[in-house]
């Protein structure tokens, strides 16, 4: 019971030290708060204003009457990244959605590509814009492993796109490569031919 005393005695004695000035912490939050605040208006400016300057851009092609009546060629899920112009891999393209990060389902077949994006914009790209599909690993400022981005270039309005795509299973990016190269090819040979008869 002695030995306890002044432990009791000691642990009663400490306390904690007293704020003496509640003005300057309360200050400090607060200029940390409108600081926070003025970055994001200033993020959300610099959004509006690229949309701004896009706008020349076009409405997006919505799915075409009969598209589900079609077989598909490849379908996937994942995540829809961004779009940029194509062969400039941080010229984020916003107008129109495009810039908005989602879930995403594709539907290739030979009408086109179907991009449905639940809680954004859906589009569509019909077989004659497609041009190009490959592997990448950085798009719009977001950097992933090696080939794990799907990056389809397409043509809208006179500006060519690049959109890139992750699937939730990565093995299934190279088939979507052949499949889109081998679409676009047939659409593109069959346009060169046309014009020359």
């Amino acid at each position: 019971m002695r030995t306890l005393n002044p432990l009791y005695q000691l642990a009663a004695e400490q306390k904690s030290a007293d704020v003496t000035d509640w003005s300057a912490r309360i200050s400090w939050v607060v200029g940390l708060i409108v600081f926070v605040a003025f970055v994001y208006w200033l993020m959300r400016q610099g959004w509006k204003w690229r949309g701004r300057l896009q706008s020349a851009l076009p409405e997006l092609a919505t799915t075409p009457e009969g598209f589900a009546d079609g077989e598909p060629l490849l379908t996937l899920r994942g995540r829809y990244h961004a779009s940029t112009t194509a062969g400039q891999w941080l010229d984020r393209i916003v107008a129109h959605g495009l810039g908005t990060r989602s879930r995403v389902e594709l539907t290739l077949t030979e009408q086109g590509l179907d991009v449905v994006r639940p809680g954004a914009a859906d589009f569509f790209v019909p077989a004659a814009a497609l041009r190009e599909a490959r592997l990448d690993k950085a798009l719009a400022g977001k950097v992933l492993p090696e080939g794990g981005l799907l990056v389809i270039t397409w043509a809208h309005g006179g500006t060519l796109i690049d959109s890139g795509f992750r699937s939730d299973h990565a093995a299934e990016h190279q088939a979507w490569v052949d499949a889109v190269d081998r679409l676009a090819g047939t659409h593109l040979t069959s346009t060169t031919e046309g014009t020359a008869r």
